[in-house]
């Protein structure tokens, strides 16, 4: 109890709410930097599943979509064919939006295109902030933009090679999940500890 309560009166950023899985996700996950293929593949295809749609709806789905998609190994989702699309289809965990789930499928393709040329997904996608997190200073949620500069760029690239629901707001909201921007409000309690880790997680 006394850990619940120390939880609920550390100040965060007011989209997380009060859902339990949605705190989780700002507490634990939000704005970490990530460096993993498989993770970016995964954040890549949610964030266009998405669109439309609130995260929150998502994130309840997220489980049902790893054991959909093979926990998000590339490789296998790009080798799906006509009968693999209609078993999604008919699959109520995910999202059942055959756009999204042909999307994945040419994403995944793609992804192990930019792989291929970059030696990893990550090699590609961190450059578009010059390699290390954009550390901003939101004083208010409503102080951050539905897309930047980095993100325009990146989807703009993106789109180039074939990506699709890859447009600047979906792709801003990728690079906040995977740490490419901390985007926590300054009095969060995360945003210390999100710049922390962005530093300690700098590479040359």
């Amino acid at each position: 109890m006394k850990k619940e309560a120390a939880l609920a009166k550390k100040k965060r950023c007011a989209w997380s709410g009060t859902d339990p899985l949605y705190v989780a996700y700002h507490d634990e996950e939000w704005g970490v930097p990530v460096h993993e293929d498989r993770l970016l593949f995964e954040f890549l295809v949610l964030e266009g599943a998405q669109a439309g749609l609130n995260w929150s709806t998502i994130l309840r789905k997220r489980d049902a979509y790893r054991r959909a998609f093979d926990r998000f190994d590339p490789r296998k989702v790009a080798a799906y064919d006509k009968r693999k699309v209609a078993a999604l289809l008919a699959d109520a965990g995910i999202v059942r939006n055959r756009l999204k789930i042909e999307s994945a499928i040419r994403n995944a393709r793609a992804f192990l295109d930019v792989q291929s040329e970059f030696g990893s997904f990550d090699a590609y996608q961190w450059p578009f902030v010059d390699g290390r997190p954009v550390q901003n200073r939101r004083r208010a949620v409503s102080d951050i933009p539905p897309r930047t500069v980095q993100s325009d760029a990146m989807s703009s690239d993106l789109k180039r090679r074939g990506f699709t629901f890859v447009g600047s707001t979906i792709i801003y909201g990728h690079m906040q999940a995977v740490g490419m921007v901390n985007d926590h409000v300054v009095n969060c309690f995360r945003y210390r500890e999100v710049a922390k880790l962005g530093r300690d997680g700098y590479r040359e």
